[in-house]
């Protein structure tokens, strides 16, 4: 192949010798490149012109972008697509033997290395827009470089980034000890002015955008184009925009070919393009002067917890902030409108998709290449061990994984470029149902764009009618996935397949869609929780709730395909669920059944709990039926019983003043003698509960049991006979004043108070303590009226400076009686003496 003379004159193509010269040289190179600079089109024409009898592979996040830059490249030779430059997506190729150049998506390029290890007659391989940090592109990465080391050393690698972070990235690609070369090529571009138009207080995102686009249309000139989060914000921005004087056009990833190319070119009127992400990088849309930028992206998550999975919508990084705004500047100056607070702090670069998305695709891919764990590659940024043993766990329970690695079954599923979940359910429903409804439900699972309503029949019956739109390209799928399965499937095999049933919609309309649902996601098999109730409990222990006025009101069951959680929010939200029942439930999960006796401590909606014995049988959390056991099992009654002192404390027992006490006193001790005496706290006590789990114990079945046991029984258990026998001595229940009388402590707080009639310890010259003279005992002098005069912890000094203030009180209040001037000589009494 020869490289044209003609090229356009985009600035990297002063840098196409030097690109190709360092790949030659080095086998690896990073190339930093912005938007617009040609490094997706040219580079490859340059790489294929050196190359000879091979092919070069270029990988793109995007099967728009692959489709777009496939076809300009064409036009640059002169050719049509599937000549010397094609293409290849999921479900649309344009390729032939005379193919030197093929622009592939990053995930089909992931099956074809997963199939053919060695990818025999490629040369090269261009890694396009390494910086959007996609989960398909961070392994295929891994995958190359390991191939690379093992089997194809002479594969040469080429990074491409708009993103100056690129040191990591040169360190994977380069050999040991040395990282592979980083080429720069700087954009000619415009200055670019940003404007702030923030949304206003409850005006939705799309509603702003529609605002500053017009405004641009008003005050501006050039195209318009405006980055908003997902479909469903574009539709209804385009909605808003009805009636202004331009071309109002979409563009994302799931629309027909001919709709995206007409939005990449220019048009006889003044456009309008409402793009997602697809339009950040790798494509060109000609003629634009004005970005508007909603802010907001829209990326995958998991809820672990609650096992919701899905796109949430957040706010864009810095880098991708400026990726969009540079748009505005290509060809011209130009104007972004940013629809956010200015001063605003945006995180640096996007997170990874590696740390943030599901990653049971990811673990299948690992098992099938032979290194389950990913231990033995080398990653940008490795897997969370978390989620990756999360996805495997899905993958054993799909009969994809064993001891060993992938099954013959999890290397099938692997091959139909499905999430796992997708191909169980395509496989095991085309036995079930027919291969035609198996796929036609599992190509609208898989396209979050073909639904409007949250009924899966409905949708269906739309798409099948041909008026949805979307409706030709989930046709094409469907026809896709038809062709991918054998011609007579068979149910039987390994993992958690249903066994052969009977048609399900001989039990009612529906079923058939509820099941292969329900395949998908057994654990989102959901049960109403009450009657006329809009809550459902789904079968891995996640509440959702219902959309009202739709036609999933009043059902008993529901097989949930697609449910959300916003933060905060108590209950999920089913966004797309089918109707269904037990019968099918327990069809299509059976390793979700469990039947058994459960003992354990129940709280009621009054806060209080009891111990609750019952034989359940249950579909993962939700109870399908259930009777009361009379004679459960002590052990796990006892368990029962403990679970509800450590839910509610130890004030379940009995505590008489007198154990109250003894637990004061010997949490004083613990805290004055240290760890030689028990510690008593209803932490330590149930940490430990063999010291005390005895006699009442042993034979007590419930909360009223418990309510029955002295307190203080436990507190006896835990002393020794030291303790026992120290106990009185050291933190005594009375003490004897000067008087005579024996008066009660109260341990209650961090140090013992004697509360005592001042006359009564007249003659005292110490204050008393306790705990082998550790603890000072506090004195609350009382007047005769029984009400504190004073309070001290060192009576010597309090009867030189401080009696002679309180007496002076005392014989103001109480002239009747004799307050000695000298209370250290004076004789105690128990009553107060006349004068």
């Amino acid at each position: 192949m020869t490289l044209p003379t003609d090229l356009p004159d985009l600035p990297v193509r002063g840098a196409l010798d030097e690109v190709t010269t360092t790949l030659d040289t080095h086998g690896s190179a990073v190339l930093v490149a912005p938007p617009g600079t040609g490094k997706t089109t040219l580079v490859p024409l340059a790489l294929a012109a050196g190359t000879a009898g091979t092919k070069v592979l270029v990988a793109e996040p995007r099967r728009l972008a692959a489709r777009a830059a496939a076809a300009r490249m064409a036009s640059l030779l002169g050719e049509p697509v599937g000549e010397t430059v094609g293409y290849a997506v999921r479900g649309d190729a344009r390729r032939s033997a005379a193919t030197r150049i093929e622009v592939v998506t990053s995930g089909l390029l992931l099956r074809r290395l997963l199939a053919d290890p060695e990818l025999a007659g490629v040369g090269v391989v261009l890694l396009d827009e390494c910086h959007e940090r996609h989960l398909d592109a961070d392994l295929l990465l891994a995958l190359l470089l390991d191939a690379r080391d093992g089997l194809r050393p002479d594969l040469k690698l080429l990074a491409t980034s708009a993103t100056v972070a690129t040191g990591r990235l040169a360190e994977l690609l380069g050999a040991p000890g040395a990282d592979a070369p980083v080429l720069r090529v700087e954009a000619r571009t415009f200055p670019v002015t940003v404007r702030h138009t923030p949304p206003a207080r409850g005006e939705r995102i799309e509603a702003c955008v529609a605002r500053a686009v017009r405004a641009a249309l008003d005050r501006d000139d050039g195209d318009v184009l405006a980055f908003l989060p997902g479909v469903a914000e574009i539709r209804r921005t385009a909605a808003a925009l009805s009636g202004v004087d331009s071309d109002v056009l979409p563009l994302h990833g799931r629309m027909p070919a001919g709709e995206q190319d007409a939005a990449l070119r220019p048009g006889p009127r003044r456009r309008v393009v409402l793009a997602s992400a697809v339009a950040e990088s790798s494509l060109t849309v000609p003629g634009v002067r004005v970005v508007v930028d909603a802010g907001l992206a829209r990326v995958p998550r998991v809820d672990h917890r609650r096992g919701l999975a899905g796109l949430v919508t957040v706010r864009v990084s810095a880098a991708v902030a400026e990726q969009r705004a540079g748009r505005a500047g290509r060809e011209a100056p130009g104007l972004v409108y940013r629809c956010w607070p200015e001063g605003e702090l945006l995180a640096r670069y996007p997170e990874p998709e590696i740390r943030t998305a599901d990653l049971t695709r990811l673990a299948l891919d690992l098992a099938c290449w032979g290194t389950p764990d990913g231990s033995a590659l080398r990653w940008w940024d490795a897997p969370p061990d978390g989620p990756l043993r999360a996805g495997q766990e899905v993958l054993r329970a799909l009969g994809a994984l064993d001891g060993t690695g992938a099954t013959d079954r999890g290397r099938r599923m692997a091959e139909l470029g499905l999430h796992p979940r997708l191909a169980r359910a395509l496989l095991d429903g085309a036995a079930l149902v027919g291969a035609r409804t198996a796929a036609e439900v599992v190509a609208l699972l898989d396209d979050d764009t073909l639904t409007t309503g949250p009924e899966v029949d409905g949708e269906l019956r739309r798409l099948r009618s041909g008026a949805a739109p979307g409706s030709g390209r989930w046709r094409g799928e469907v026809s896709r996935l038809t062709r991918l399965l054998p011609s007579s499937t068979n149910p039987r095999g390994t993992g958690n397949r249903p066994a052969p049933h009977p048609a399900p919609d001989d039990h009612g309309p529906g079923r058939s869609a509820a099941l292969v649902v329900a395949l998908a996601h057994p654990e989102r098999l959901a049960r109403r929780r009450a009657a006329g109730s809009p809550l459902y409990l789904m079968a891995g222990g996640t509440a959702v709730e219902v959309p009202p006025g739709g036609g999933l009101d009043g059902q008993e069951w529901l097989a949930v395909a697609v449910a959300e959680r916003t933060p905060g929010a108590q209950n999920g939200r089913v966004r797309l669920a089918a109707v269904a029942d037990q019968e099918l439930a327990e069809l299509a999960a059976p390793a979700l059944l469990a039947e058994a006796d459960e003992v354990g401590w129940q709280t009621s909606g009054r806060g209080t709990g009891d111990v609750v014995a019952r034989h359940v049988r249950r579909l993962g959390a939700i109870v399908l039926e259930e009777r009361r056991v009379s004679h459960p099992d002590r052990a796990v009654v006892r368990e029962a019983l403990l679970d509800g002192l450590r839910l509610e404390g130890t004030a379940l027992l009995r505590w008489t003043d007198s154990a109250r006490r003894l637990r004061e006193r010997l949490a004083a001790l613990h805290r004055t003698l240290g760890e030689d005496w028990p510690d008593v706290s209803d932490a330590a006590l149930l940490a430990a509960p063999d010291r005390w789990w005895t006699g009442p114990f042993t034979t007590a079945r419930n909360r009223a049991d418990l309510a029955r046991i002295d307190a203080a029984t436990v507190l006896r258990a835990v002393l020794d006979w030291r303790h026992a026998a120290a106990i009185d001595e050291l933190a005594p229940e009375r003490i004897t004043v000067p008087s005579g009388s024996r008066i009660a402590l109260d341990y209650s707080g961090d140090q013992p108070v004697l509360a005592v009639a001042v006359q009564e310890v007249f003659g005292w010259t110490a204050t008393p303590t306790v705990g082998s003279g550790r603890l000072p005992v506090v004195l609350h002098l009382l007047s005769p009226a029984g009400r504190p005069a004073a309070v001290t912890a060192d009576l010597a000094s309090f009867w030189a400076t401080g009696y002679p203030q309180v007496r002076s009180e005392l014989r103001g209040r109480y002239p009747k009686h004799d307050w000695p001037q000298d209370p250290s000589t004076a004789s105690p009494s128990r009553r107060p003496r006349r004068r």
